[in-house]
């Protein structure tokens, strides 16, 4: 049965430098997921490496150069980590945010909608692959993720939103 999720999204640095954070957090909002958790940071290399490696896997699928590469990137200006909860948030956030590669992420979604940069572009010169945005892999790569982000009292679970019951549905009341 579809399950009420929690899931990370960081808008990375080029999201920063460009000015779209509004514009993306929007979409989100939009969609009706609600935000449960929002900062602005820095993290260091220790930080990083737990989540590409640690929970990712990134050395281990594309080696150290492209870890080196994508450190280099998260790391030349701030990033904004949020937690957002929705219904099967994980796989409808991945969906909205589109393929890794903003080549093949459709028109609509996030990245195909701001990118157009290629890993077939970038890796072979040593490039950043500018795709704006981080979010979560699965579910317990989601709860991973959030605990190495988050503390548990920088999250607000305890409040509704005006639309909560509008976008998960309503039981009708019985007469």
């Amino acid at each position: 049965m579809p399950s009420l999720e929690r899931t990370l999204i960081v808008l990375k640095p080029d999201t920063i430098q460009r000015g779209l954070v509004g514009e993306i957090i929007t979409r989100f909002e939009r969609a009706g997921l609600k935000i449960v958790g929002m900062k602005m940071v820095a993290p260091d290399e220790a930080h990083f490496h737990k989540h590409y490696e640690g929970i990712s896997n990134l050395i281990s699928r594309w080696g150290e150069e492209i870890y080196r590469v994508t450190l280099s990137q998260m790391t030349e200006a701030p990033v904004v980590a949020i937690v957002l909860e929705g219904i099967e948030a994980v796989s409808y956030v991945r969906k909205m945010v589109g393929t890794t590669d903003p080549k093949e992420s459709a028109p609509g979604t996030i990245r195909g909608d701001y990118t157009h940069i290629t890993r077939g572009y970038t890796n072979p010169i040593g490039a950043t692959l500018p795709n704006i945005i981080h979010a979560s892999g699965n579910p317990e790569e989601a709860t991973k993720e959030i605990s190495l982000w988050f503390d548990k009292n920088e999250l607000y679970l305890d409040y509704d939103t005006a639309h909560g019951p509008v976008v998960r549905g309503r039981v009708p009341k019985k007469k």
